[in-house]
């Protein structure tokens, strides 16, 4: 059990990094109040996690700990529904209805679409 936490945690740790730096990036190098660095980040996870379950269920390319590594923890750690809520709560509050349709509009439907390429790639290679 301590080895799975100590997989899901070091995985969270990279995960939580990577998007504070993707998140980083798109606040220096955009000036839209669309707020594309949280976006981006769970289209992306969603991208990932359809890989990770793609090729976990295709084949045995993928061992349980890798599972839990990337699907749980980098994965988890990435993505975050939390921040795409006040993401949409300030759009709401600044009463930016376009961008907040947009926004919650194509983030579930392309992380929807994303968890999918990501699963029939997998089928197809």
């Amino acid at each position: 059990m301590f080895r799975s936490i100590l997989i899901v945690g070091i995985g969270g740790f990279l995960g939580s990094v990577s998007r504070f730096l993707v998140s980083r990036y798109f606040q220096l190098h955009t000036l839209s109040n669309f707020p594309w660095g949280t976006f981006t980040v769970n289209i992306l996870g969603s991208f990932i996690i359809g890989l990770v379950f793609g090729l976990s269920e295709r084949s045995n390319l993928i061992s349980p700990e890798w599972r839990l590594f990337l699907a749980v923890g980098f994965c988890g750690g990435f993505t975050t529904f939390s921040s795409l809520a006040n993401d949409a709560f300030i759009l709401l509050q600044g009463r930016e209805f376009l961008y907040l349709s947009v926004y919650t509009a194509a983030s579930f439907f392309l992380g929807l679409l994303a968890v999918f390429a990501g699963r029939y790639i997998i089928q197809i290679i």
